[in-house]
């Protein structure tokens, strides 16, 4: 096993600025060679067992090799093209796939490059429909406290700031009204009460169904989504389904909003919609938002486009990922790893300093008192040695692995939390 970094990781960490990390005291990222499945391998040799899917996307595993072939053959024949005043096969085909499965009314599918961008073509669409029907008061979101929809200046706007790593842009964010989600009839009596008195100022109401994810895996019911729904319709705001995260599976349905029994105004799409294999997103709309921006006048139209939209190449592998989800038995595979998450992660419960231990679908969540970036650093190296790529966020240490992981792999990382948080 070899001792030294790569010499590529030693030229190029001088010149890199990584995601999510004081670059002062940051620890240097492990290299990386190959994945396969569910396995990392690193320069050293060494193969780590991935729980977190490359944040929540690899949902097929590493290089399935249908989605591999698929994107073999469109290179071959078309990499990239623009989508101003030209189409395409495959996003024709995934537009239509796409419409078909998603929940009921969602006709429409404007594509992006990546989940936070879907979350602003949601905002700018929201807004625009109301402003072209003339009730241009209403520019403002409904949103939650512990919501993550995104790092883009929208998208940050959607969460609370002062207390989050946005901070630094919270005089500079638009201001939206962030609540907490109601869990009982006195909740939700004070939030449609407050939906009344701010409802003409509300361009739409922005949510992650069931399960809010970055902001700390916390999860709500389906009848507390369906409850918001109903109150949505009732005084006319648009209902936005942020699912980058949940869509595609994770939670035990094809979309989250499915278990609740409610189909959205809109929804966003990503991570998963390629299998993970390269990045797209997607922003679905109805016919009736469509509609209020079919006009004689330009000035109506949705003027957005970003450079690599509907790029073919995405295109072919999210349409490979949903051959998968027809052919093979992902649903089927998430209600087993969630009755071994539920299973396994029990003994967490009775461990000092842990919280709570919360399961829903594909995800297992270890909630753990005073975790502050020292002790999570910690716990991450901990991890690591025992052979496992987990990553503590917040206060919790959570489990989202590929949804083709093998019984015996989902067992090795679970115990390895249970091993480490035992210690």
């Amino acid at each position: 096993m070899k001792d030294s970094a790569p010499s590529w990781l030693s030229a190029g960490l001088p010149h890199l600025w990584l995601p999510y990390a004081q670059m002062k005291t940051a620890l240097p990222p492990l290299p990386v060679v190959s994945a396969e499945g569910c396995r990392i391998r690193l320069a050293d040799g060494r193969e780590l067992v991935d729980g977190i899917a490359s944040w929540w996307s690899m949902c097929h595993g590493y290089r399935h090799p249908h989605i591999v072939s698929a994107m073999e053959k469109q290179l071959h024949t078309l990499s990239h093209i623009m989508f101003g005043g030209l189409a395409h096969e495959p996003a024709c085909t995934l537009a239509t796939r796409l419409s078909a499965i998603a929940p009921a009314g969602l006709s429409r599918v404007f594509f992006s490059d990546s989940g936070s961008v879907a979350v602003e073509v949601a905002m700018k669409m929201a807004v625009q429909f109301w402003y072209n029907k003339g009730e241009r008061k209403r520019n403002k979101f409904l949103c939650f406290r512990h919501a993550y929809h995104g790092d883009t200046m929208g998208a940050m706007s959607l969460a609370e700031a002062e207390d989050s790593m946005h901070k630094a842009f919270a005089h500079y964010t638009p201001k939206q009204y962030i609540v907490d989600i109601p869990s009982d009839e006195y909740g939700f009596g004070e939030f449609e009460a407050l939906l009344g008195s701010i409802a003409k100022t509300v361009a739409g109401m922005v949510i992650e169904p069931l399960v809010q994810g970055a902001g700390g895996m916390k999860f709500h019911s389906p009848d507390v989504l369906a409850e918001l729904h109903r109150i949505c319709k009732q005084y006319d705001i648009l209902f936005i389904a942020d699912e980058i995260a949940t869509g595609f599976g994770r939670t035990g349905s094809l979309f989250a909003c499915a278990e609740a029994g409610i189909a959205p105004d809109m929804l966003c799409l990503g991570k998963a919609l390629t299998g993970g294999h390269i990045g797209l997103a997607a922003t679905l709309a109805t016919e009736e938002i469509f509609a209020a921006f079919l006009s004689d006048d330009p000035a109506f139209a949705l003027m957005h486009g970003p450079t690599f939209m509907a790029n073919p190449l995405a295109c072919a592998a999210a349409n490979a990922s949903l051959d998968l989800f027809e052919r093979e038995p992902r649903l089927r595979q998430v209600e087993a790893i969630e009755r071994q998450l539920l299973e396994e992660l029990e003994p967490c419960r009775k461990m000092p300093g842990v919280l709570d231990v919360r399961v829903r679908g594909a995800i297992g969540v270890v909630q753990i008192e005073n975790m502050d970036s020292a002790k999570r650093r910690a716990l991450h190296q901990k991890l690591i040695a025992e052979g496992v790529w987990l990553r503590p966020m917040e206060d919790v240490l959570y489990i989202l692995p590929p949804l083709t992981i093998t019984p015996e792999e989902l067992a090795m990382l679970t115990g390895a939390a249970r091993k480490v948080l035992s210690t």
